[in-house]
């Protein structure tokens, strides 16, 4: 009888990595965190497509899944963070997060 040689997705340990290092990149002021993500995520579907496309001679789908999960993670903790720099930059003030004195009286005035 014919037996299918089991395979390895050519991307799932790139994504899982992507996805490690896309959380790891939302400490970078966001933007490394949102490209990593976004790439693991690009990747994550071609390998997807590939694996529903044959799912018996592929093993490691379990790696492309919490990549994936991690990439998504990593890009919600980059927006966030954005988020956070925005908020603080429009709060507070742009001259006030150089100057420690200002940002203390400006801090005293929000509360």
């Amino acid at each position: 009888m014919f037996e299918l040689e089991e395979r390895t997705l050519p991307n799932a340990n790139v994504v899982l990595v992507l996805g490690i290092l896309s959380i790891l990149g939302c400490c970078c002021y966001g933007l490394p965190g949102i490209l990593l993500g976004v790439v693991a995520l690009i990747l994550h579907k071609k390998d997807k497509d590939l694996y529903l496309a044959n799912p018996s001679i592929y093993t490691n789908y379990s790696n492309l899944n919490v990549g994936f999960i991690m990439a998504i993670i990593g890009i919600a903790l980059s927006v966030l963070y954005i988020s956070l720099i925005f908020w603080a930059v429009s709060m507070i003030g742009w001259d006030a997060l150089q100057d420690p004195e200002l940002m203390r009286e400006r801090l005293e005035q929000m509360q």
